[in-house]
C-alpha cells in the first residue's frame, strides 16, 4: 500500500494480483447473473406477448357477442332452415286465410 506522499501510476504494464479461486467465484457470478438477466427478460416477453393475445380475443369476444345477436355475422345454417321453413308456414297461413275471407264473402 502505497504511503500518502506517494503516488498510484497506472499504465498497460500495471499488474493486478487476484486468487484464482476469486476470479472463478467472479466469472460464476458474472455468468449466473447473465443467465438471470436473459431468464427474467424472456419471461417478460414472453407475458407481453400473451397479454397481447389476450386482448385480441376479448376484442374479438366482444365484437362477436354484439354482432351475433343483431344478425351482422351471418347465421347457423340450422337458423337459415328454421327461417325457410317459418316462410313456408307464413306462405300457407296467408293462404288459408285468403281461403277464409273468401268463404265469408260467399
Amino acid at each position: 500500500m502505497p504511503t500518502p506522499d506517494q503516488s498510484i501510476e497506472l499504465s498497460d504494464k500495471s499488474q493486478i494480483t487476484i486468487p484464482v479461486r476469486n476470479l472463478i467465484t467472479l466469472v460464476v457470478a458474472v455468468a449466473f447473473l447473465i443467465t438471470g438477466y436473459f431468464s427474467v427478460t424472456e419471461r417478460i416477453n414472453f407475458l407481453e406477448r400473451d397479454s397481447e393475445l389476450m386482448d385480441v380475443h376479448v376484442q374479438q369476444n366482444s365484437e362477436f357477442r354484439i354482432k351475433w345477436p343483431r344478425g351482422e355475422l351471418g347465421s347457423l345454417p340450422a337458423d337459415a332452415e328454421q327461417n325457410m321453413r317459418l316462410n313456408h308456414l307464413e306462405e300457407q297461413l296467408d293462404g288459408i286465410i285468403d281461403d277464409l275471407i273468401l268463404l265469408r264473402a260467399k
